[in-house]
């Protein structure tokens, strides 16, 4: 049986767009942010923001409250932890191919330090 988690892929969905992934860098920077501060550096218009910032919401990457005209969005780290663990079942498969592959870079690379040195030796 599947084990299906739709919190889950909302994050790793939100996580796609680099636009969204500026968003929460910059909001893991600073405790929190307007949504004018975080559409400045961005040349995307702020209604093109406003429904990144919904997809982040969705996904419960962030949280936002109102004072007044002025809407703070904060970083809500709990999806991103529970996406860490997901990841972390599966990293004893990524260290085992990534220990072989520079095993083999070692290797090549003694191999071609060896061939230069018996060609140095040779001229």
């Amino acid at each position: 049986m599947v084990n299906y988690d739709s919190s889950l892929d909302r994050t790793f969905a939100a996580l796609t767009d680099p636009t969204r992934r500026a968003i929460l860098a910059r909001l893991e920077r600073q405790d929190a942010a307007s949504v004018s501060e975080l559409a400045a550096p961005f040349a995307i218009k702020l209604p093109a923001v406003m429904k990144h910032l919904d997809v982040l919401d969705e996904a419960g990457l962030i949280s936002r409250s109102k004072a007044g005209r002025t809407v703070t969005v904060r970083l809500r780290p709990e999806p991103m932890r529970e996406a860490m663990d997901w990841l972390q079942r599966y990293e004893r498969f990524w260290s085992a191919s990534l220990d072989r592959l520079a095993a083999q870079a070692e290797a090549r690379e003694a191999a071609l330090k060896a061939a230069q040195v018996k060609t140095d030796g040779e001229t």
